[in-house]
């Protein structure tokens, strides 16, 4: 792990009172959490299939698959999409509220533990 681990803020960000993350803290969060994910599978790829870490993310999920059980690579596929999402403004869309990013959260905790196991 890094010296500042992104779900670790991505928790504190959820939890932040006061005027400076106002509106902006759910897209922060899902930020956090995704970049964790993507740390996790760059760990993995490193350890499974030199130089493939230095691909895309996309790339990288679909090369996951090889590496990992299918259902993992499918969580993490699924969450990763669903935070990149989550990281972008759409229009006539709501921001996620704080269960979700919660819940997105979780998940990334859970995704992140099963890759660093099997790198």
């Amino acid at each position: 792990m890094s010296a500042v681990d992104p779900l670790e803020l991505a928790r504190v960000v959820t939890h932040r009172d006061g005027p400076t993350l106002i509106g902006v803290w759910p897209r922060a969060a899902a930020l956090l959490a995704r970049q964790a994910v993507e740390d996790a599978m760059t760990r993995v790829l490193a350890v499974r299939a030199p130089g493939a870490e230095r691909c895309a993310n996309r790339p990288r999920l679909l090369c996951l698959r090889e590496y990992v059980p299918d259902e993992l690579a499918e969580r993490t596929a699924f969450l990763w999409a669903t935070l990149s999402r989550a990281c972008h403004h759409h229009p006539y869309e709501l921001s996620p509220n704080a269960d979700e990013i919660n819940a997105w959260i979780g998940e990334a905790e859970a995704v992140v533990g099963e890759l660093e196991g099997l790198a």
